[in-house]
């Protein structure tokens, strides 16, 4: 059985025997919460405020800590301002004691998992159809096409500024 319970303005999930941080609280001995969700030991959800309202978590007050210390300094270039902060939160620390369930949700075993059903035999199942080869759109072979008379137009081009260039050098070396 676990809960979810609300201090401090966070949330925690707790069971019983944990010991959590929470914001400091000014209290001695035992301390109650009402709790925000209890999830019973057969996986029951309840959440529901009315149910919630005989709902209990009480835990115990173990001890206080404190955080570790933030600086923050603000600073402006060229105008002389300065500001130097800290702070350094505390904490209390609890240890949960028990869970009291909504009325009507005593604790109980959790329910026997159900046997994973079987798959069914190979003759049973149907075969699987094997995917057929998509036909390439009219648009793709046009595409297609324009880039291999791109590319045969260019190595012609190529092909004929290289044999210019062979004739240029040939005539410079007659003369």
């Amino acid at each position: 059985m676990y809960a979810i319970i609300r201090t401090g303005g966070k949330q925690a999930k707790v069971r019983e025997g944990d010991v959590i941080d929470v914001e400091r609280l000014h209290a001695e001995g035992e301390v109650s919460f009402t709790p925000l969700l209890v999830v019973d030991d057969a996986g029951t959800v309840f959440s529901h405020r009315d149910v919630l309202k005989g709902a209990r978590v009480v835990a115990r007050v173990v001890g206080d800590s404190s955080g570790p210390k933030v600086d923050l300094f603000k600073y402006k270039s060229k105008t002389g301002y300065r500001r130097h902060l800290g702070h350094r939160q505390h904490y209390t620390a609890l240890e949960v004691t028990r869970i009291e369930g909504p009325e009507g949700a005593e604790r109980r075993a959790p329910a026997p998992k159900k046997a994973a059903a079987e798959p069914a035999p190979a003759a049973e199942q149907p075969a699987a159809k094997p995917a057929a080869p998509k036909p390439k759109s009219a648009g793709t072979a046009k595409v297609t096409a324009t880039k291999a008379a791109a590319t045969k137009a260019a190595a012609t081009k190529a092909a004929a500024t290289k044999a210019a260039s062979s004739k240029a050098a040939a005539k410079k070396k007659e003369s």
